[in-house]
């Protein structure tokens, strides 16, 4: 432990950020950014267009997603070009042969940063929903009316930094295929978008066979969106089972009933 102590103490910090050559951190941010706002926009539009263009339109709530959306990838941007630089020094367990840690850890090790991703999603939504950190740390999120696919990127900035270190600390603390941490933000981007969409998106029956039980889809996650001290999971519903914030009427409110629920004024967990 002392030893990676005084090797991080002996990083360059300006050549880390700022390398000779054009292969240096602002590049690396800048590529970043353009590829993943226009991932954002590609996607969360292709997705609107598809199945939510016809039932609203691109009104102010969208606006302001989008806007919340370019913010938030600026963040992921710097993060991620941290990312690159720290493995360019070495400091990372990034690794590029499928066969170095078995064929079987590839799967492996995607299931377990979603699992570790979930854990930390569902810590930290709980802890931006506390008055306290609400309102400037996560009220951006919920400020859509009905929320759309291009809500799914639409962060405050320091949630966007909350979730963006957390993919830094995991590819320097666990071992990943490059294909395992594209597999990992393709997961993200696909799923933000889907839990989105509203519950009219998928089959009615979804949430109530064995996979629809664990696994979070947009019936689950606008629950959340209606009653803000409910439903925190971002993949798996274990830990709102777990830690009693699953909404036990969920089931039975999304039954044989229309895509929308109840109306109640929104509650922020304290």
């Amino acid at each position: 432990m002392r030893g990676i102590c005084l090797q991080f103490t002996e990083i360059n910090v300006s050549a880390l950020f700022f390398g000779v050559g054009i292969y240096s951190f602002p590049f690396y941010a800048l590529c970043l950014f353009v590829i993943i706002l226009v991932r954002y926009l590609v996607v969360a539009g292709l997705a609107w267009w598809l199945v939510c263009a016809r039932s609203s339109l691109l009104d102010q709530d969208v606006f302001q997603d989008v806007r919340l959306s370019i913010v938030s990838a600026a963040i992921f941007a710097m993060a991620l070009a941290a990312a690159i630089e720290l493995h360019l020094l070495g400091y990372t367990r990034i690794y590029d042969q499928l066969g170095a840690y078995g064929w079987w850890y590839i799967g492996g090790s995607y299931l377990l940063v979603l699992i570790l991703q979930d854990s930390f999603f569902y810590i930290n939504h709980r802890l931006f929903h506390c008055p306290s950190l609400y309102s400037w740390a996560h009220q951006g999120h919920h400020r859509s009316r009905r929320p759309s696919p291009w809500t799914s990127f639409a962060f405050e900035p320091m949630e966007s930094l909350a979730h963006a270190m957390y993919l830094v600390g995991v590819v320097c603390l666990i071992p990943l295929h490059l294909g395992t941490i594209l597999a990992v933000l393709t997961t993200m981007t696909i799923w933000a978008v889907v839990n989105h969409l509203g519950l009219e998106q998928l089959p009615v029956r979804f949430p109530h066979h064995w996979l629809g039980r664990w696994i979070i889809g947009p019936a689950h996650h606008s629950v959340h969106h209606d009653h803000q001290n409910k439903h925190f999971g971002l993949y798996f519903t274990f830990w709102d089972r777990l830690l009693g914030t699953e909404d036990r009427a969920y089931t039975c409110r999304i039954k044989g009933r229309t895509p929308t629920f109840p109306g109640q004024s929104p509650v922020v967990d304290g």
